[in-house]
């Protein structure tokens, strides 16, 4: 008479994939929850020990390809955002911005690529002077920010870009903002330009470069209390999840 071994469970194995299940919601809830774009380091820090949340990333990234909603990286982190072959679709739904004028997006690509700009040196490369109230406007959308002063006669403001800016037209880095080639096959700029003709490669570094100044401690704290709301909304929102993450911890 033979005698049957009966096979148990891998007990391990189902409680490595239930670990991984739950790391795996609470990432998806953190990215739902958030309205701005999250670092890795950011996840990092909210998610259960020793959650591998690069490879956790790269699945989620996967499972939402084929969806309406894609998992993508943009302005150095990561967003749910609208798959880009339904973006039409979407448009009739979007709320409209009043478009910026000529002048606001001039001076608002001359930062970008030229970034740290002073108003003056937009004014130079424009060939025509910029209004306070076009500087303003760009403040007031958020993808334009004050970094510091320049060490020269007069201490001018010099002006980068935000993330809010990545966020807003799809960059994970200002980086990949379009080269001269780029430029010249679309159109925008004439196929004959100059030889000697460059187009400066984008630097966004949060550090203070070595000709500007820290702002004065009252433009720093106004410059602070326009991102007042925006973190307040963000930590709220993760409330919940950083409870959740905190139970796994433990158990």
């Amino acid at each position: 008479m033979s005698s049957t071994v009966t096979q148990l469970p891998d007990r391990s194995a189902a409680v490595a994939t239930e670990n991984e299940i739950q790391a795996l919601r609470i990432l998806e809830a953190m990215l739902f929850s958030a309205s701005d774009p999250i670092t890795e380091d950011e996840l990092a820090d909210r998610m259960p020990a020793n959650a591998d949340v690069a490879s956790l990333l790269e699945g989620l990234k996967e499972t939402y390809e084929p969806r309406g909603v894609n998992l993508v990286r943009v302005a150095g982190g990561w967003a749910f955002r609208t798959a880009g072959d339904l973006s039409h679709i979407m448009r009739r739904y979007a709320v409209e911005m009043k478009k910026l004028s000529r002048a606001a997006m001039e001076t608002l690509s001359i930062i970008a690529y030229h970034q740290p700009v002073t108003r003056a040196e937009i004014e130079d490369i424009r060939g025509v002077s910029t209004s306070k109230g076009t500087l303003d406007v760009l403040l007031e959308t958020g993808w334009i920010r004050m970094r510091g002063r320049r060490r020269t006669p007069g201490r001018p403001v010099t002006y980068g870009t935000t993330p809010a800016f990545l966020d807003h037209f799809g960059l994970e880095s200002v980086k990949d903002l379009p080269g001269l080639d780029e430029l010249k096959g679309s159109g925008i700029i004439d196929s004959a330009v100059p030889a000697d003709f460059r187009i400066p490669s984008p630097n966004d570094d949060a550090d203070l470069f070595d000709d500007e100044e820290p702002l004065e401690e009252s433009e720093d704290d106004a410059e602070a209390a326009a991102d007042v709301d925006g973190d307040i909304a963000f930590e709220e929102a993760l409330k919940a999840v950083e409870a959740l993450a905190k139970n796994s911890k433990s158990a």
